[in-house]
């Protein structure tokens, strides 16, 4: 019995590197809020141009193991993960003693709450879950997923609900869905805001009376982000073409206005009130 049950937690320890591997991957490459890689151990311990590299090392490791594990029964997989999850408690054990402002990182920007026993309790035993996996018979995971029976089922999701009970990232991650900063507070990469532009159909119109693609200034005004570009209006007259593009919703709203040198509006209907075009760009 002890065999199977143990046998069971490879789907379960698989599915835990795998997901620790995609969050810190989406973490380190810059896709999370900025400057999160400050807040998250072991990340922390290192040099600041070292943090995201060991971030994706330690994914790359995280997904060369998963990939052992399924596709294969060999015991180096099963005793790599098992030092994995070994040296993961050691290294949080040290974080929480020398930094214990931050974050473990296990899954990315979702594990920023400071490590505590919960954290230590889960990697414990997500090692001794290891441990227990060099002791059943060499199937790849594949073969065991594609076989299992409803006691090993059953098994494997008593395994989850135990890691699901030692894990802070779920409250984390619930806290999230239930309140989300508005439009105006949460911040959005410009570039981002400059690909939804020239995905619209208001740039397509407009692109034959600029005089570059590459805007001339930019600035943002709580939910708008406006781009200047030089330009010239259907008459041939020099203007400055203004695009202001919405920072929310899938298909963001594209307003466009060409304003003369003199400031005013020329050819086009101007901007709304409620996008005001500041002067101190």
């Amino acid at each position: 019995m002890l065999t199977m049950i143990a046998a069971a937690q490879l789907p379960v320890l698989s599915a835990l590197l795998a997901a620790g591997a995609l969050a810190k991957v989406w973490t380190a490459r810059g896709e999370a809020e900025p400057g999160v890689l400050s807040r998250l151990g072991p990340a922390v311990l290192v040099a600041d141009r070292w943090r995201a590299p060991a971030m994706l090392g330690c994914a790359v490791g995280e997904a060369a193991l998963v990939v052992g594990l399924v596709t294969t029964g060999h015991p180096v997989f099963r005793w790599g993960t098992a030092a994995f999850f070994a040296v993961s408690t050691y290294v949080l054990w040290e974080l929480r003693r020398r930094r214990p402002d931050v974050g473990c990182g296990c899954f990315g920007e979702v594990s920023a709450v400071p490590v505590g026993l919960r954290s230590l309790g889960r990697t414990m035993v997500l090692t001794a879950m290891a441990l227990g996996l060099v002791w059943t018979p060499r199937v790849p995971g594949w073969a065991l997923l594609s076989g299992m029976t409803w006691t090993q089922a059953f098994a494997a999701l008593g395994g989850l609900l135990v890691l699901a009970v030692l894990s802070p990232e779920i409250e984390e991650a619930a806290a999230r869905l239930r309140y989300r900063a508005p439009c105006e507070q949460r911040p959005l990469d410009p570039a981002h805001a400059l690909g939804r532009l020239r995905a619209s159909a208001t740039w397509r119109s407009h692109r034959k009376l600029l005089s570059s693609v590459e805007p001339v200034d930019s600035w943002r005004e709580l939910c708008w982000r406006f781009f200047v570009y030089e330009g010239l209006s259907h008459a041939g007259e020099p203007v400055e073409v203004v695009f202001a593009v919405y920072l929310s919703g899938r298909h963001p709203a594209v307003r466009v206005a060409m304003v003369g040198f003199d400031g005013q509006p020329v050819e086009e209907r101007p901007l709304s009130e409620s996008m005001p075009v500041s002067a101190g760009r």
